[in-house]
């Protein structure tokens, strides 16, 4: 109820405008949408489109490789809608039709699911519950590229100390620290 309730009322009072605003700014600095939808995967392996505004020159190939500091394909608009994590604001539309939950283990692309997998144990766990928008991992810090294997590791980590504490006091105490972290902007984004 907690997510349904505040995605209800994220999606009328701030999506409602900044949605539209937003994707006109991007669509006006760079050719191409507005918003990035990529396939992931969510809840016990469902697969599902996840909405992202998007901060990437556009490229209809795809590149999959994560995004790294001073990366050439993030758009000027696009460093501050990561810096800020607006990017993240579609994802509210996820919550309301299933597929997402506000706080949980951020969803991966399936290409980095696959290759973590069966590189870290209990990887799987994470897919215990629905991914979320913000999760204890990107409030502590453990957010941005993975350049070695002991970074994603680490996120797992605290993915995976979500799935077992997972409640609604912890769900409010990482919404508020998410808008704080949002309010000062996120030095770990790019």
């Amino acid at each position: 109820m907690f997510d349904i309730t505040v995605a209800s009322l994220v999606t009328l009072f701030v999506l409602s405008w900044l949605l539209p605003i937003v994707c006109l700014i991007i669509r006006i600095t760079s050719p191409g949408p507005g918003l990035f939808r990529q396939v992931r995967s969510g809840r016990r392996g469902q697969v599902f489109r996840c909405l992202k505004f998007r901060t990437m020159y556009y490229n209809p190939k795809g590149n999959f490789a994560q995004c790294r500091q001073h990366d050439s394909r993030v758009t000027p608009i696009g460093r501050f809608l990561r810096r800020t994590n607006l990017d993240e604001m579609p994802q509210f539309l996820n919550v309301l039709w299933g597929d997402m939950s506000i706080v949980g283990p951020r969803p991966h692309a399936i290409q980095h699911d696959e290759m973590y997998w069966t590189r870290i144990p209990s990887y799987h766990k994470r897919y215990l519950v629905r991914p979320g928008i913000t999760g204890l991992a990107q409030v502590r810090g453990a957010r941005g590229e993975t350049r070695e294997l002991i970074n994603m590791k680490h996120r797992v980590d605290y993915d995976l100390l979500y799935v077992r504490r997972e409640s609604l006091g912890l769900d409010v105490k990482l919404c508020l620290a998410t808008v704080k972290a949002m309010v000062k902007g996120n030095v770990n984004a790019w």
